[in-house]
């Protein structure tokens, strides 16, 4: 219904578009998105019979655009992004001047104009004067003069722009209901308008066709793959982990990212959402789940890094079980040993306290360690490192032991409950 071949605009030494190729099939509906300057409204203008390509050649229901302009304009119906509509005019006498211009006889006339307005929505509206109208409503009308002369092929730029998000959704319904009889190239900055109405989608970049095809395949192709992200207490066995997540069906690659706190990351590559099943051998093994999400990449991400050559997120970095406890647990800070801490042996980020053993000396050696911790204290971190005062890392999540929890105190990590 629609081909394009090599379609070029220029505009003095600025090129709008350049070398485009494309085709939509009869009953097909498209997306076209792209960043504003992506040459979006110029390809749909030169469509439209509105201007001249530079160069290459467009064929719209069978008819050069160039050549033979004015077949094109009986088979289309086009609704450019600021309506062209008279405003002293009421909305029947709009559509009665659009319907002369389009050469239908009176009978045609009468026949289409309550249909086309019944089908916008709008009918009830007909003898107002289109100044006195909302936005939405203008929109409407747009709508309706774009579909009076029954056209094989609908070009519409930015149909909801300006609209609120409840005429968004009058119009995104109206656009599926279009869809279904009509050839359909739909520009739009609103990406779930685009998700929800067009199968295939179209992204222009600076000019040029940066990605063609339905939303499914452009994401499997240059959206990176779905994964389901989990993060679990799995013990020292971490090898074992891997193996046992990997051996679940549909599970493709899994990466271990490292250790996140006491949580241990993995990103399990999958086609499906796993996160049943994965939860399921994590209740089986006993491991403490902190997340289970299911990730996929998004036409909005795609979006931005095409055409606004935006680089691709950055994969995940695995995280070093040694890195300082600042960078490995939320909020953490290290504080010099308190006297209620003087029993616990020194802590690394991902270790449980450990209650001392008892000194030889006795309770009497417990007074003697006070000015030592205290010495260490007011002199910093690097008096207390060499006088081997113990090192404490905090947990200050405060819904950590749910209602158990001393809020009146830090907790140390895996500090055990206390007894009551």
């Amino acid at each position: 219904m629609i081909t394009v071949r090599g379609l070029t605009r220029r505009f003095g030494p600025v090129t709008a578009i350049e070398g485009l190729d494309f085709e939509l099939q009869k009953g097909e509906v498209v997306g076209f998105l792209g960043p504003n300057g992506a040459g979006k409204s110029t390809t749909m203008r030169i469509l439209a019979g509105y201007l001249p390509a530079s160069e290459g050649a467009a064929v719209v229901a069978g008819f050069d655009v160039l050549r033979q302009s004015m077949e094109v304009r009986k088979r289309i119906g086009y609704l450019p992004e600021s309506v062209p509509l008279y405003s002293e005019l009421r909305v029947e006498e709009m559509l009665e001047f659009q319907g002369r211009l389009h050469g239908l006889s009176r009978s045609e006339r009468r026949q289409r104009i309550p249909r086309v307005l019944e089908r916008a929505g709008i009918a009830d509206r007909s003898r107002a004067i289109i100044a006195r109208l909302s936005r939405g409503q203008r929109q409407r009308v747009g709508f309706a003069v774009a579909l009076l002369p029954d056209p094989q092929v609908l070009i519409l730029d930015e149909p909801t722009s300006g609209l609120d998000p409840l005429q968004r959704l009058e119009i995104r319904k109206l656009l599926s209901e279009l869809a279904r009889e009509h050839t359909v190239l739909l520009s739009s900055h609103i990406l779930p308008e685009i998700e929800a109405v067009c199968p295939r989608v179209i992204i222009l970049s600076h000019g040029r066709i940066a990605a063609d095809g339905s939303k499914d395949e452009l994401l499997q192709r240059l959206g990176g793959g779905s994964y389901v992200r989990v993060e679990a207490v799995v013990g020292p066995d971490v090898a074992g982990a891997l193996r046992l997540l990997a051996s679940i069906r549909g599970a493709g690659e899994v990466r271990d990212r490292g250790r996140l706190g006491i949580h241990h990351v993995f990103d399990v590559a999958c086609v499906e959402d796993l996160r049943e099943d994965i939860g399921a051998l994590a209740a089986a093994r006993k491991w403490a789940l902190r997340e289970l999400s299911w990730r996929k990449p998004s036409l909005e991400q795609l979006f931005a890094r095409i055409a606004l050559d935006l680089p691709a997120e950055p994969e995940p970095q695995p995280l070093a079980s040694s890195a300082p406890a600042a960078q490995s647990v939320g909020v953490q800070v290290q504080l010099p040993v308190a006297p209620a801490a003087k029993g616990l042996t020194p802590l690394s980020p991902f270790e449980a306290p450990q209650r001392a053993p008892a000194s030889a000396a006795g309770p009497s050696a417990g007074p003697a360690a006070g000015p030592a911790a205290s010495s260490d204290a007011t002199h910093g971190p690097a008096a207390s490192k060499s006088a081997g005062a113990p090192r404490v890392v905090y947990n200050l999540n405060p819904f950590d032991q749910g209602a158990s929890r001393d809020l009146s105190r830090p907790k140390a990590i895996d500090e055990p409950p206390a007894q009551h």
